[in-house]
């Protein structure tokens, strides 16, 4: 059942956001707009990303231009990853599609079924 819930959600997102980006780089940029720029490891745990996944969605986005690096000024075996002004535009752009994806996603869901699972959601964060 929640990989069909999965399904449909991915499905809503690759029809909806309208650029070419995928989820998880998609929550790597939002948490970066969210929370700051941060360790590459520390972007990982936030967006619940193992270490070689988070690392290649940074070298994507790096490659895109959405995305900076830069050694860590208290750590340099530390990498810092932020958003590029390219990035904060998009991401700025991005989120209101974003939103209207998950009310899509949830749309199934009685309000107070939402309210549940996204309290639910935010107990596992």
């Amino acid at each position: 059942m929640l990989r069909r819930a999965m399904q449909r959600h991915t499905t809503i997102f690759a029809a909806r956001l309208g650029v070419d980006l995928t989820a998880t780089q998609w929550a790597a940029m939002s948490k970066l707009y969210e929370k700051g720029a941060c360790s590459q490891n520390l972007l990982g745990r936030r967006t619940a990303m193992d270490a070689a996944t988070i690392k290649g969605v940074v070298d994507r986005l790096v490659k895109r231009g959405l995305v900076e690096t830069r050694p860590d000024p208290e750590d340099g075996r530390r990498l810092v990853v932020a958003l590029t002004v390219a990035g904060v535009t998009l991401t700025e752009r991005l989120i209101p599609v974003a939103n209207g994806i998950t009310e899509e996603t949830l749309a199934p869901l009685e309000v107070e079924e939402r309210e549940q699972f996204m309290a639910l959601l935010e107990r596992l964060t």
